[in-house]
């Protein structure tokens, strides 16, 4: 409904699911202003409730909070559809909502251009929902690898919300990069493989940054992809653009030495909306990749 600098005010989203609004505050001084914001919400037909999260402590992070605002609160999880699909949500349960909206567009195309018959490596794979597109696009298996431990309970709910058997599909609670080498050393290879990274990760043995170690993560991808196979590599930084995110896709297959093809890229969805003089407010960047065979 409303995506920050690309809609006029900084600081400040707003997504509607299914009727239940969500504001993210992403600075004090926008979240100063929240009375009017919940005053213009509170007048619209369509506004069953509204759930507020602030972002805004000295490092960025999410501040603990009861999100409630106001309305009818449902029973959480609720059911929402997208082209189709169905994904259980939650805006009551910390940072995360068990669904990345901005990721739209490239899950359709996952389901209806790219699963078909391949068998699909979700990396990063939070709550499953690029498992989901490609399940219901006819994967020949999916494969999703997260370190958190409630992916698996998670994944395991979206399944069961499009009427897949989640028992049919592979959930590994593991360290992605631990699962590179494990798939290497066991001759996996998958024909599907997405790679969806957080900007900045932090776990017991390593750190991740987006910004500086995407070459290398994607040449662990390259490791395991089949001839001919699909990368779909994606990330959400905003600290750099399309132009070094081709680079680095660039550096990462040639020290792999195989030789690629980006076959389409996708961006930001049409309703979020953003602003051409301010490159953070179009962060997503997205690359459909087939290898040499």
């Amino acid at each position: 409904m409303f995506n920050g600098e690309g809609d006029g005010i900084g600081g400040l989203t707003i997504d509607d699911y299914d009727g239940h609004f969500l504001i993210n505050w992403y600075s004090e001084g926008i979240y100063e202003m929240r009375k009017y914001v919940h005053e213009v919400l509170g007048g619209l037909r369509e506004v069953r409730s509204v759930f507020g999260k602030k972002r805004f402590d000295a490092q960025g992070r999410y501040v603990e909070d009861d999100d409630f605002v106001f309305g009818e609160k449902p029973d959480f999880p609720i059911l929402v559809k997208e082209n189709g699909m169905q994904f259980a949500v939650d805006l009551n349960d910390g940072a995360m909502t068990g669904i990345f909206l901005d990721q739209r567009d490239v899950r359709k195309a996952v389901r209806d251009e790219y699963a078909e018959g391949r068998r699909t490596l979700n990396t990063f794979s939070y709550t499953g929902a690029f498992s989901v597109a490609a399940a219901l696009g006819g994967a020949a298996g999916t494969v999703s690898v997260d370190l958190a431990k409630r992916s698996l309970p998670k994944t395991i709910e979206q399944f069961s919300a499009n009427g897949i058997d989640y028992e049919a599909e592979e959930i590994i609670v593991m360290d992605v990069f631990d699962y590179f080498r494990y798939a290497g050393r066991h001759g996996k290879e998958f024909d599907l493989v997405i790679l969806d990274p957080p900007s900045f990760a932090r776990s017991k043995k390593r750190t991740f940054s987006a910004a500086k170690d995407y070459p290398s993560l994607l040449e662990d991808a390259i490791s395991i992809t089949a001839k001919g196979g699909i990368i779909i590599a994606s990330t959400n930084h905003a600290g750099f653009g399309m132009k070094k995110f081709r680079g680095f896709i660039e550096k990462a297959f040639k020290s792999a030495g195989r030789r690629f093809k980006i076959e389409r890229e996708f961006r930001l969805p049409a309703d979020f909306r953003t602003n051409r003089h301010q490159m953070e407010s179009d962060y997503l960047k997205v690359a459909v990749i087939r290898l040499d065979r």
